[in-house]
């Protein structure tokens, strides 16, 4: 038996990625609506009645109106706008932190955001280890490709050919900030210093940490290792622990990919450490973990259709 699929906003970056690492997939049938019929609201409200699962790849508003439209159906639902990524009754989409059992069970599953997977990544189990302190005032220094923005942010890099850095987020404010600090558990609001570079896909998250100023003073060999041991049994986020390279990389041409690696620097002595996770902003970041939320939810291999 075939589960029913239907990506509301399957116009968009993330939806047509969706649905190219869905083609070819005999376990589902794709319901899709035509131009005409995509922006109607009786026929989306037909399709995510019909479909065993929606995936909402749309502006948080118009995500918020989906899930209205969807009630009063057995529809399950995953939201890849930041509409629900906090909110009571969803399920945070990140089964490598909240454990997949959760989602697998979940009506209602919220993808997260791309800047905070790799931030809660690192951080999120130090935080539950007692290796890092809740209370400690973390920064986020980061940098994506500009397929992240979307459209609107697609077309400027292709209308400003000579723009080669873009800071953001000045105001010190970011609709990523909340699930930073609910998922971690921290007490404070992150200091997040978002920017964008003219590369398609691909992003590093970076956490500088001034270990010997904590009070737990914990070691680098000690956040590698409890990483490592929180996910020993992924098969989509790796720790480096072998070789330490000089430096790390974002291409013009990156390809998708829908894994994330983890790395962890210290300096000599110990007292200062770099946490940074590299991972593709459609892939794990977006559409990639869409698509191993949908198969948990489903109970197929979670990394079916991937691109590993």
């Amino acid at each position: 038996m075939t589960t029913r699929i239907f990506i509301d906003g399957a116009a968009g970056t993330t939806g047509l990625e969706i649905r190219d690492r869905l083609s070819g997939r005999e376990e589902f049938e794709l319901l899709v609506l035509d131009e005409t019929q995509r922006k109607d609201v009786a026929a989306r409200k037909e399709a995510l009645h019909a479909a065993d699962v929606a995936i909402l790849c749309l502006p948080d508003n118009a995500a918020v109106e989906a899930v209205k439209l969807a009630e009063g159906s057995d529809t399950r639902i995953i939201d890849a706008s930041s509409a629900h990524r906090v909110a009571d009754g969803w399920a945070y989409g990140f089964p490598e932190l909240i454990g997949h059992d959760k989602i697998a069970e979940a009506k209602f599953v919220s993808n997260p955001g791309c800047y905070p997977t790799g931030f809660l990544a690192l951080v999120a189990p130090l935080v539950r280890a007692g290796l890092l302190p809740a209370d400690w005032p973390f920064t986020v220094n980061a940098v994506s490709g500009f397929s992240g923005g979307g459209k609107a942010l697609i077309e400027r890099f292709a209308d400003e050919p000579d723009l080669a850095f873009r800071s953001y987020g000045l105001d010190l404010e970011h609709k990523h900030k909340p699930e930073m600090k609910q998922h971690a558990g921290l007490a404070h609001g992150v200091i997040f210093a978002p920017a964008v570079v003219p590369a398609y896909r691909g992003m590093l998250v970076e956490v500088p940490l001034h270990l010997g100023a904590m009070v737990s003073n914990p070691s680098v060999d000690a956040l590698k290792g409890t990483l490592i041991e929180h996910y020993s049994a992924s098969s989509v986020v790796n720790v480096n622990s072998d070789d330490r390279p000089s430096e790390l990389l974002l291409n013009d041409d990156q390809p998708a990919h829908d894994g994330m690696d983890l790395f962890v620097f210290g300096n000599e002595g110990g007292w200062n450490a770099r946490l940074i996770a590299r991972l593709d902003n459609l892939g794990k970041g977006a559409s990639g973990a869409a698509i191993q939320n949908l198969n948990i939810m489903c109970g197929l291999p979670e990394t079916a259709g991937l691109r590993l």
